[in-house]
């Protein structure tokens, strides 16, 4: 079994203001980065031998750089946040106010949820399985700085979530969250919301 923990970047303007990133390239914010810098990995994270990842979006790659700045970080395409196309930049709960019923109903699409231009979070699992199995071929511990979207898509995979209703266990920020991957790479939730913050 092949560890790998994610880890959610840190905040940025567009968190605060509830507003959806997706693809959008935001930035930290400066108390995002005051936050991230007070972050710790548990001890039996990120030692030698760890491969670490990142998304190519700044908000995680500066998490990414603030948690290790000595570490030698590879960006993959794999772990973008979902697209969130003509939603980007809005606030979610506008829309779900204008949208009314049919929002609702969208939403309660669970993995088959898309935004108008944008992509599912079955869209996101596909793009993941690949990734996932390429890792569990290498077989190195793996940690990961990416987004909501593709953590709680992750999670959906290891646990049968059809992301429909709450999930089993609420995912939290500034956490890390650690899975196992079998040897085709199918991950399993092993340790969730271990706490970074001091």
């Amino acid at each position: 079994m092949t560890p790998l923990v994610v880890i959610r970047h840190g905040p940025t303007a567009w968190n605060a203001e509830g507003r959806i990133q997706g693809r959008s390239d935001v930035p930290l914010s400066p108390t995002g980065r005051d936050a991230v810098r007070t972050w710790r990995l548990p001890h039996e994270i990120g030692g030698a031998g760890w491969v670490w990842l990142c998304s190519p979006l700044s908000r995680a790659r500066e998490t990414a750089g603030l948690l290790n700045p000595e570490g030698n970080w590879r960006e993959d395409p794999a772990l973008i946040e979902m697209d969130w196309g003509d939603w980007e930049g809005r606030v979610l709960a506008e829309l779900r106010t204008a949208g009314g019923p049919e929002m609702g109903a969208a939403e309660a699409r669970g993995l088959d949820f898309r935004p108008p231009g944008g992509e599912s979070p079955r869209d996101v699992q596909a793009r993941l399985v690949p990734f996932l199995a390429s890792l569990a071929e290498a077989g190195a511990p793996s940690l990961a700085v990416t987004h909501k979207g593709v953590i709680r898509a992750l999670y959906a995979l290891a646990s049968g979530w059809d992301m429909t209703g709450r999930p089993p266990v609420k995912l939290r920020d500034a956490c890390a969250h650690r899975f196992t991957l079998d040897a085709g790479g199918r991950p399993h939730a092993d340790r969730l919301n271990l706490d970074l913050a001091p």
